[in-house]
């Protein structure tokens, strides 16, 4: 789904450089991508964290799974290859964040290491940082929440191939972030990331 269809393209390389752009801006680009179980966190975390990111003077923007599909992967169901194409999508349009010089939190189960790999490498090949951060919560713990009822579908067969219940999820082998929010508040994972990105040299720390 992802191939070029194009023809007779080049890639357009402008007068302003990056480095050039975050200076003047005096921003740094990065994606902070939040992967775990529905109901895990991501969400909230994100959301949570956008609002003192950009409180404090940090260009930043989030990217939610719901929102994105009601915009730009509306055309896009759950199978395993929407699924990854609707990753790779938002892989390119955190890259392009980044490279602007916002820091782009991206918020989405994408439960398969090979969608999420990608979306590390596309960041890679144009030299922008990509955090991975592993949203660890129980399976039992998401169940309880169950804020959208989806759960209670998934187990009555209302709903098919629902990561957790009929679909796998990956768990990242090595993510650079670890947020266990069923032994941490909101506040407290909100800081951890804080710290990491300040810890990157993203951000400057305050409390």
């Amino acid at each position: 789904m992802s191939e070029i269809k194009a023809t007779n393209i080049t890639w357009h390389e402008g007068d302003l450089k990056r480095d050039e752009r975050w200076k003047s801006l005096k921003c740094n680009g990065a994606t902070l991508w939040f992967t775990g179980l529905s109901a895990s966190g991501k969400s909230t975390i994100a959301s949570a964290l956008e609002q003192v990111l950009v409180t404090q003077g940090v260009n930043c923007y989030r990217l939610d799974g719901d929102n994105v599909r009601h915009g730009l992967n509306k055309n896009l169901g759950f199978s395993a290859e929407d699924r990854a194409e609707n990753i790779r999508r938002i892989g390119e349009v955190a890259k392009l964040f980044a490279d602007a010089g916002a820091v782009a939190l991206t918020s989405f189960i994408s439960p398969y290491r090979a969608d999420r790999d990608l979306c590390r490498t596309l960041h890679a090949d144009t030299k922008l940082p990509f955090y991975e951060v592993y949203v660890d919560t129980p399976l039992e713990v998401c169940e309880q929440r169950d804020p959208k009822g989806l759960y209670k579908k998934a187990r009555a067969g209302e709903i098919k191939g629902f990561t957790g219940i009929d679909d796998p999820y990956e768990a990242p082998e090595k993510p650079e972030l670890v947020l266990k929010t069923a032994d941490h508040s909101v506040e407290e994972c909100v800081q951890q990331c804080i710290d990491f990105l300040a810890k990157q040299g993203v951000v400057s720390v305050r409390r």
